[in-house]
This record gives structure tokens, C-alpha cells and sequence, in this order.
């Protein structure tokens, strides 16, 4: 095939135990999915329906085993902030999926993080804006290699840590999510026909902060490979 412009690569993410990457079709993420954050966010944490936004699918940065990967502080804001989930990836799409046989969809799971401009997104929500401009921009979505189900089995529960230069931010447990990875893929499946390569991140403890050029990020969740990165002084 012959383009009028230059083509580029599909987005990718490496997987444990495999030459072959995962390509990534469309990143969906959960907002407010653990009660602690959507305290400390100033919502509400009772249960009620997740809501969604979305990132561009080339926001990864995949970053393999011991490595550390570097993303960019992002241009146009102060306020640049880290939060840690657990990224579930489709293997098989569907659309309005019962929570019951939502787990076949799912090929595997990764250490994520969705990086936001905050001032960026507070910015837009108290225009009532939409604040996707907050949340989707590039490099916003280093990703550690995935870890195939069948490997590794279902991931229910499981402690979720961030250090920031070596130092605890973010502390919680996979059973803390307000709603679980299956149900989660069933609200999901109502709104979006989800398919193969899809990428959900699931929801952040409590503990977001800022970070600033220097700092490191060590991202761990029980049984995943963990993610590393620094943020570096954007290029001239």
C-alpha cells in the first residue's frame, strides 16, 4: 500500500515470553476507580457506573525488562502528574459483554502509567470543556511488557506501589478497585465495541502528585513486570 504520506509504525507493546509484540488499537482509561483517589480527587466514592476517557493509542512508551524508560516533560504545563494502574489488554473484542464472560477478552496485564497535565485538565473541567487534553498527549502512556493470562493467570488482587526517587507515593491493592476488571470491561462493552489490541487502564490509587526533570518512577504491581521511567528536559 502507497500513502500520499509517509506511513508509520502500528503502536506496540512487548509481551513476556514472545518475539511477536502486541499492537495497540485504542487506549481506554477508568476514571476514579479506587475510593481513596476519588476523595482525594474531590468525587464522590460511593459505587456508582465508571466513566471513561481515552488516550492515543501511539501515547505509549513501552519499556522492556530492567530498563528505564524517559519521556519527555510535556509542553504547555506546571503541573505534570504520575498515577500507577494495572493496563488489561484484549486479546478478542466484543460489544456489550456480561461481566461473567468478560475475561475471555482479556490476553494479558501490564504496569501502566497515565501521565496528566493536571493544571491542563482542572483547567478545562471548571469550563465544564471536555479535558481530554489533560490526558492525551505524547508519551503519556508508558506501559512495562505484558504478561499473557495464560501465564500468569487471572490478576484479582495484588499490592500496587509507585516510588518516586526511591520513595513511596502510591500505595494499594488490586481488591481495592471500586469496580473489577470484569465489570469494568461489561460498562465498557455498552459504550464502545471493544477489539483486539485494545488497551484499558484501569484506575490510580490515592497518592497522584507531581513530578519534575529528574525524577524517577518505579511502578510495581504483585506478579508483573515493573515499570521504570524518567522524566527528561524536553528536546529544543
Amino acid at each position: 500500500m502507497h500513502y500520499v504520506i509517509p506511513s508509520f509504525d502500528v503502536p506496540s507493546v512487548p509481551v513476556v515470553g514472545d518475539d511477536r509484540p502486541f499492537p495497540v488499537r485504542h487506549i481506554y482509561c477508568v476514571g476514579r476507580n479506587y475510593a481513596e483517589h476519588a476523595r482525594e480527587m474531590g468525587g464522590d466514592a460511593t459505587k456508582e457506573p465508571p466513566f471513561f476517557f481515552t488516550k492515543f493509542a501511539d501515547a505509549i512508551v513501552p519499556v522492556v525488562p530492567a530498563a528505564i524508560g524517559r519521556i519527555a516533560y510535556p509542553m504547555a504545563t506546571r503541573n505534570l502528574h504520575h498515577e500507577l494502574e494495572l493496563v488489561v489488554a484484549l486479546g478478542i473484542g466484543g460489544a456489550d459483554v456480561p461481566a461473567a464472560d468478560a475475561g475471555e477478552l482479556v490476553f494479558g496485564y501490564a504496569v501502566g502509567l497515565d501521565m496528566t497535565r493536571r493544571d491542563l485538565q482542572n483547567e478545562m473541567r471548571e469550563k465544564k470543556r471536555p479535558w481530554d487534553i489533560g490526558k492525551s498527549f505524547a508519551q503519556a502512556a508508558p506501559i512495562a511488557p505484558i504478561h499473557p493470562v495464560a501465564t500468569i493467570g487471572v490478576l484479582s488482587r495484588g499490592e500496587v506501589t509507585l516510588l518516586v526517587n526511591g520513595e513511596r507515593r502510591q500505595h494499594g491493592d488490586l481488591s481495592d478497585m471500586i469496580w473489577d476488571v470484569p465489570h469494568v470491561i461489561e460498562f465498557l462493552s455498552k459504550l464502545y465495541r471493544l477489539e483486539p489490541g485494545d488497551l484499558i487502564f484501569t484506575g490510580t490509587p490515592s497518592g497522584v502528585g507531581p513530578v519534575v526533570v529528574g525524577d524517577r518512577l518505579e511502578g510495581h504491581i504483585d506478579g508483573l513486570t515493573p515499570l521504570q521511567i524518567e522524566i527528561v528536559a524536553a528536546s529544543p
